[in-house]
């Protein structure tokens, strides 16, 4: 079955009885998602902190803590390397909380590289400084996992390598550094209950660990227990911001982590939310990926993230505000490059073949364009063209490289398909759905077309036309402003927990669809179905105004939505779908 543009997907409808606490509408949604039995609903709509693992199920993470605990008893130079990423400087700050807590004068020092000199992972030069500089213990968070030789190198140069990440191996089989530990949810040979955490989720588990050591007991003082609440708002960062499934584990630290957020003690964290224009006792998943994420990620980008590690880890008062206000400004610059390029590729694309149903992946390269927005701009062409996209920046001249990033669809591994081309790539990681990489600009060209044919060889054309997925029928007498606050229940929603989609069949449209918004991008549209009338809006529709004539009967796909501007206005919650998808019946 289509709309107008999704091949849809309606779940099967199975038997169903209400947990305690929900009505009609949740349950028939999370029976959708198979979760049926009323102790499962219950447990899934009310998880428990005590749902966390064990952090000493976590592979290597007792030794890691064990070494991090000696050199903060020795006073050892020890350096946290993270990632420029939301949650690479979520993780080293959570790393050193807790080590300034355990040992406020320990010489424990943060390491981001610089996006555009360094590039992503582990810097056999800056391991080169620091041992220089004295430094015995390097322990890395969200990077590291294929750091082969780096590894090799910091064996040499004496340094002790403790790698704690959450993506991908390299190889088949891994290809694993020797490193002095390695701390990874999916390790070989490892049995963790979960294998989906984020770098900052899993630098938690350390911290964890690492302060349970320290007291000699599973219970730790209060005012650590504190501080490891704190760290789990950190830890909920990271897990929203880098997209990992919202499911199992993952959903109870989002939960708990979330609701910590609001009243999070950290000075830059609360400047921050400030500076985004949120109330802190507020805060939710979508806040973190499109207001707190985007300006932690923004000097990263563009720049060093230097400043977002500050934030989170020592600034105080007009400093943190300060800090808050410059990410701002760093996102909205973000923001101006983001559209010029994306605006740019988009045409090469189309003028390179690359938009067709034979050639299913867009592979550009540009000397011009900014490395640090080239992965949300493939995330932009993916949304628009439905296929996996890789950007990368060439530096041309002699010697010249390209370096970039990818972005996938469901169900294509693209960290797979660039894997197929490894002997052209200096180096490479990420995930099924997101990638980095980095090539000399002389394979160039074999590399646009080896990686086009892996990728065609791992989708179809029916892969084009984006799912989805629906979880139930509804009626429009049961979008009440109650049953919107009973779905909320079913969240935090992100990758594999997705806000709940509900078909309502059988709307006939009152009027034309109205135009919303600068240079009318978008609609809103009143339906009614059994004397029932309601407004529902569609974000970027504006070009499909022509296919909603007045009277057409349609069944609409929407995610049910308050309105806070109609709330406001009338002083009653306000229940206002948002349109997904339109499938005209009579028209």
């Amino acid at each position: 079955m289509r709309g107008l543009t999704h091949r849809w997907v309606v779940a099967q409808q199975r038997p169903h009885t209400h947990p305690p606490g929900t009505d009609a509408l949740p349950t028939r949604v999370l029976c959708a998602r198979g979760i049926v039995a009323p102790d499962a609903a219950t447990a899934f709509c009310e998880p428990r902190l005590t749902d966390l693992h064990d952090p000493s199920l976590l592979p290597g993470v007792d030794r890691a803590a064990q070494r991090l605990l000696d050199a903060l008893k020795a006073g050892e130079p020890t350096v946290l390397y993270g990632d420029y990423d939301v949650d690479g400087v979520a993780a080293c700050a959570i790393l050193f909380h807790v080590c300034r807590a355990l040992s406020p004068e320990a010489p424990v020092t943060t390491y981001v590289p610089h996006r555009l000199d360094e590039g992503y992972g582990v810097n056999g030069e800056a391991l080169e400084r620091f041992a220089a500089d004295g430094v015995r213990l390097v322990v890395t968070v969200d990077c590291g996992v294929t750091a082969v030789a780096q590894a090799a190198l910091a064996r040499r140069l004496g340094l002790d390598l403790v790698i704690s990440d959450h993506h991908n191996f390299a190889g088949d089989p891994p290809d694993l550094p020797d490193a002095h530990t390695l701390v990874h949810p999916r390790l070989p040979g490892g049995s963790y209950p979960f294998g989906e955490l984020c770098g900052a989720a899993v630098a938690f588990k350390i911290a964890w660990r690492l302060a349970t050591l320290a007291n000699g007991s599973d219970r730790v003082p209060d005012a650590m227990r504190t501080l490891l609440l704190d760290m789990l708002a950190l830890a909920a960062l990271g897990t929203v911001a880098d997209v990992v499934p919202l499911v199992g584990e993952n959903r109870v630290i989002a939960r708990f982590g979330l609701a910590r957020l609001r009243s999070i003690e950290n000075e830059g964290m609360r400047a921050l939310i400030e500076a985004s224009g949120l109330a802190s006792n507020n805060v939710n998943a979508e806040d973190v990926g499109f207001k707190l994420g985007p300006r932690l990620n923004a000097c990263g980008r563009m720049g060093h993230a230097r400043e977002a590690i500050e934030l989170l880890t020592v600034a105080r008062g007009a400093r943190a505000h300060e800090i808050a206000g410059m990410l701002t400004q760093q996102n909205d610059k973000r923001r101006a490059v983001e559209r010029a390029i994306a605006l740019q590729a988009d045409a090469m694309a189309v003028e390179a073949g690359m938009t067709t149903d034979e050639r299913r992946a867009i592979v550009l390269a540009h000397e011009d364009w900014h490395p640090g927005v080239l992965g949300i701009v493939c995330s932009r062409l993916v949304e628009k063209r439905r296929r996996p996209t890789i950007l990368l920046q060439r530096t041309g001249g002699p010697g010249g490289r390209c370096v970039g990033s990818g972005r996938s669809i469901d169900g294509v591994s693209l960290h797979a398909a660039i894997a197929e081309c490894e002997d052209l790539l200096e180096k490479y990681g990420g995930h099924d759905m997101a990638a980095g990489l980095a090539l000399p600009e002389s394979n160039l060209a074999e590399f646009v077309e080896r990686v086009t044919e892996a990728i065609n060889r791992r989708t179809s054309v029916e892969d084009l036309t984006p799912l989805l997925r629906i979880d139930c029928d509804a009626t429009m007498d049961e979008l009440t402003p109650d049953a919107v606050h009973s779905l909320g229940r079913l969240g935090p929603f992100g990758r594999e927990n997705p806000t709940p989609v509900i078909r309502v069949p059988g709307v006939r449209l009152e009027g034309s669809p109205q135009p919303l918004g600068q240079q009318a991008r978008h609609l809103a549209l009143k339906g009614r179905c059994n004397g029932r009338v309601m407004r529902f809006v569609a974000w970027n529709w504006g070009d499909r105004r022509e296919a909603l004539p007045a009277g057409s009967v349609v069944d609409l796909v929407v995610e049910p939505k308050v309105s806070a501007w109609s709330t406001m206005r009338t002083g009653q919650p306000t229940v206002e779908p948002v349109i997904r998808d339109v499938r005209v019946l009579e028209g």
